[in-house]
């Protein structure tokens, strides 16, 4: 039987958008989730923290429709969404930019962010998103006829995030933004993040910089071998010994 999660501090009050109840995931004979549990309110930006293999992208791919849980329910906006596929997602309000950007690299810029809008009618309102998109990662603005593959780490990412946004989402899915950049870059990232969550878009993040992820966030989740261990306001957990010890290499 699992051990009950250890719950810090108090959490501010958000309305709820995504609730995950006791999801279960297996890839074959393994079991990658045993009953995972969280939610994620309107406005609110939620990090999930771990070691590798501890189950926080399947996490993320589960909730986003890219694999099916075997176990538990997964609701939206207070609707069952358990075993939607993504493309049935993204009109009900979810984007997913995961884990090694996803991004088209014999298309332009342009392009790759007119496929994040693939599904919207509203052609005006789409150019202004666009120009929001430009706005929030001016670099994109220097590069819109460029191939995406020839971008470098930190642009790519860039437009991995501005393309999801442009699909107009309540609840924001990012898994790993900072793999493979440059703190500088990060930071810049980071910096943009918390811009698209205070216009009210929620997040729901994986991230390898700990201390990155529990700064930015208004709660967090520690998973450990497919089960939720811990769980706080991002401050809370960022002063636990047991998370510093573990996670931030103190």
């Amino acid at each position: 039987m699992s051990e009950p999660v250890k719950v810090l501090g108090e959490r501010r009050a958000f309305e709820p958008l995504l609730s995950v109840e006791g999801i279960q995931v297996r890839y074959g004979a393994i079991q990658a989730l045993r009953g995972v549990s969280l939610t994620v309110g309107k406005g609110e930006m939620v990090a999930l923290i771990g070691a590798n293999g501890a189950g926080k992208t399947s996490t993320l791919r589960a909730v986003s429709g890219m694999l099916k849980p075997t176990a538990g329910r997964i609701t939206l906006a207070g609707k069952d969404i358990t075993g939607l596929k993504a493309h049935q997602l993204v009109p009900r309000g979810m984007a997913h930019a995961p884990e090694g950007r996803g991004i088209f690299p014999n298309l332009t810029v342009t392009e790759n962010l007119e496929l994040g809008a693939y599904l919207r009618k509203d052609t005006a309102q789409v150019r202004l998103d666009m120009d929001k998109g430009f706005s929030l990662f001016p670099v994109l603005r220097e590069r819109q006829k460029q191939l995406a593959g020839t971008l470098s780490g930190g642009e790519q990412q860039m437009l991995a995030i501005a393309r999801a946004l442009l699909s107009k989402p309540q609840l924001l899915l990012l898994d790993e933004p900072s793999l493979g950049l440059a703190p500088q870059v990060t930071e810049t990232i980071f910096r943009t993040l918390r811009e698209v969550n205070a216009t009210g878009v929620s997040v729901l993040l994986v991230e390898q910089n700990a201390h990155l992820a529990l700064n930015a966030a208004h709660y967090g989740y520690v998973l450990e071998t497919g089960e939720v261990v811990m769980a706080g306001p991002g401050k809370a957990l960022l002063d636990s010994a047991e998370v510093r010890r573990a996670y931030l290499g103190e």
